[in-house]
């Protein structure tokens, strides 16, 4: 991301779920407090920008949808990311249930962006501590727009501030209330795409040094096909050339035959690797409208050794 300024890829983020969640049904993950958070003018500018880029994409496409609406329809059910944006938050947070009745007590979110589980879900604040893992601008950004929604942060959510690249994740842990000694659910959503493999690997290994043995992480990344564009599907062509435009550059992707190696490697014991044809029949079997699972993403879930 650009320096001192807010994570773009966030916002888009939350744009997706907050629009998932008016327009769609059935819902695949209903955030719906995401169209409070994201401002106004932030979400006209993003909207505006999708509608004004279709005649890039798809110039014939332009002849079927004759009104922003049917436009902004196709735009984020077909060529934006939502879907591993919607069935990873779904994922991430039907394991996090299971592991908090095992007995998992912190959740930490790195690159927590607009998240707004601590808002949504607050009948699970009496058995979690929730750590918000994010860089500083981003972070700031979002506490500024909390204050002027009025929305009083829980004493259980705290916010740390960490550069990936540069700062030390076991160390910003540590300065804060987190206890190393007690099991932790760790979610790391669409972040890996944009790190260089000694970030992620590097971040791999924090976890598996501050958590303890059978804490969970719960990632998702892209292949190594999606980076070749003659094996990459056209809209992920789109993808990689739009993020690098707006400075927020992808950077990596992973063998998925290699990944449970890899992470064997950094500590951890893969417990589940999710391609996109099992994303795909887990949560968009039967829809009526155009979402469908996203070739090149994977979700995983790993443990603590």
């Amino acid at each position: 991301m650009i320096e001192n300024q807010v994570s773009r890829s966030a916002l888009m983020a939350a744009y997706i779920r907050a629009y998932h969640s008016l327009h769609d049904e059935p819902k695949i993950f209903d955030d719906f407090l995401a169209h409070l958070i994201m401002p106004e003018e932030r979400q006209e500018f993003i909207e505006q920008g999708l509608v004004n880029s279709l005649q890039f994409i798809d110039p014939e496409r332009t002849k079927l949808c004759p009104d922003k609406s049917t436009a902004l329809a196709w735009l984020v059910q077909t060529v934006l990311p939502s879907s591993i944006m919607l069935s990873r938050a779904r994922y991430t947070e039907n394991r996090l249930k299971q592991a908090v009745k095992q007995g998992i007590r912190q959740y930490v979110i790195l690159g927590a962006g607009m998240d707004t589980f601590a808002f949504r879900q607050p009948e699970m604040l009496d058995q979690l501590h929730i750590y918000e893992v994010d860089h500083p601008a981003t972070q700031t950004y979002k506490i500024h727009r909390l204050v002027e929604l009025g929305w009083e942060a829980p004493t259980q959510l705290h916010f740390v501030p960490v550069d990936f690249t540069q700062d030390s994740l076991a160390a910003a842990l540590t300065h804060s209330s987190y206890n190393p000694q007690v099991k932790s659910f760790f979610s790391w959503l669409g972040v890996t795409y944009y790190l260089p493999r000694d970030a992620v690997f590097a971040t791999f290994r924090t976890i598996a040094g501050i958590a303890p043995a059978g804490s969970t992480v719960i990632f998702d990344y892209l292949d190594t096909d999606a980076f070749i564009p003659e094996k990459a599907a056209k809209y992920m062509q789109i993808w990689l050339d739009s993020v690098r435009r707006a400075g927020e550059p992808l950077k990596s992707g992973y063998d998925p035959s290699m990944i449970a190696a890899d992470l064997e490697d950094q500590g951890l014991r893969l417990h589940e690797n999710l391609s996109p044809a099992e994303i795909e029949k887990r949560y968009f079997h039967g829809r009526m409208d155009q979402y469908h699972a996203l070739e090149h993403a994977n979700l995983a879930c790993a443990v603590v050794k």
